[in-house]
């Protein structure tokens, strides 16, 4: 596909170079994405029509997103996604803390609870919600290792991991590890096999839904941090499936054990980590149904 720069749309549009950026940065031309600072505009996405309210409210869902953070606006589509995501996710990986926690902890960014709590299940939960953030303001941009290091240092920063000497947050793994009883990349290994790993999705014109399930377990194979690679790796799923104009989804408890058998039979049979995922993609739909936010 042919690509275009801010400068040569707005000529052909018609319009201001800034109009261009707002819609971009909006997520209201599909398929835009950033190199750095840089837009690229597929030749062929169409002008958005615009819009003469003074307070349009847009209609993409990471339009509604973005929208609703930064306007701070409690109860829509962005409240649920951050409670939800982060509360499955922490809770996939052993956090304690349940759903009425998590959601209090992000209204009120206090705890408020009588029973005691791990300290790190807090400062995880609380620097999960910014992770989200992250995942939303960049979702038109191609993954870099840059932005998935980010993500990880965003997520452990302050906990008890960090303080660890031989712990590397936002880097690369110094020690080896496993992932459900099975071996992963050695430290050595791990920055070759992730240049290789974005560098191969990348070059992906248009991800399809299994690309971006394909990408997923690579990364989960590599497991490339000291611990936070589940989390990081689902971040990155909700991230990409916005970017490339899938229904977005979030693994529950009722999908946990489907979710893991899914990865770890991935290359014998994809249907099961695919059914999965189309599964928790259907109950997300709901989400956008009730909220009466289009997809398709």
């Amino acid at each position: 596909m042919k690509y275009l720069s801010v400068a040569n749309t707005a000529k052909k549009w018609n319009i201001s170079e800034r109009s261009v950026r707002n819609y971009c940065a909006q997520g209201k031309i599909d398929g835009a994405f950033l190199t750095g600072k840089t837009w690229n505009i597929p030749d062929d996405a169409t002008k958005p029509d615009r819009i003469n309210k003074k307070h349009s409210y847009p209609e993409t869902l990471i339009g509604i997103l973005r929208a609703e953070k930064n306007n701070r606006i409690s109860g829509g589509i962005y409240h649920k996604v951050q409670i939800d995501l982060t509360y499955n996710s922490n809770h996939i990986e052993g956090s304690k803390l349940t759903h009425e926690q998590t959601r209090y902890i992000f209204e009120t960014n206090t705890i408020g609870v009588d029973n005691a709590l791990n300290v790190d299940d807090v400062v995880e939960t609380s620097n999960h919600f910014k992770c989200v953030d992250m995942i939303i303001d960049d979702a038109n941009k191609k993954l870099t290792e840059k932005f998935i290091k980010e993500l990880h240092r965003t997520l452990k920063n302050g906990t008890s991991d960090s303080r660890l000497p031989w712990f590397a947050v936002g880097e690369y793994k110094k020690v080896p590890n496993e992932v459900g009883g099975e071996q992963t990349v050695q430290p050595e290994e791990v920055d070759k096999k992730m240049a290789e790993l974005i560098a191969k999705y990348n070059s992906i014109e248009s991800p399809t839904f299994d690309d971006i399930l394909d990408f997923h377990y690579r990364f989960e194979k590599i497991h490339p941090f000291q611990d936070g690679n589940g989390r990081v790796g689902r971040l990155i799923l909700f991230k990409e499936c916005l970017r490339c104009g899938y229904v977005p989804f979030i693994i529950d408890e009722e999908l946990k054990m489907f979710y893991y058998r899914g990865l770890k039979q991935w290359r014998a049979e994809r249907g099961y980590l695919r059914d999965t995922c189309l599964l928790a993609q259907d109950k997300f739909k709901k989400y956008l149904d009730y909220f009466k936010i289009k997809y398709q």
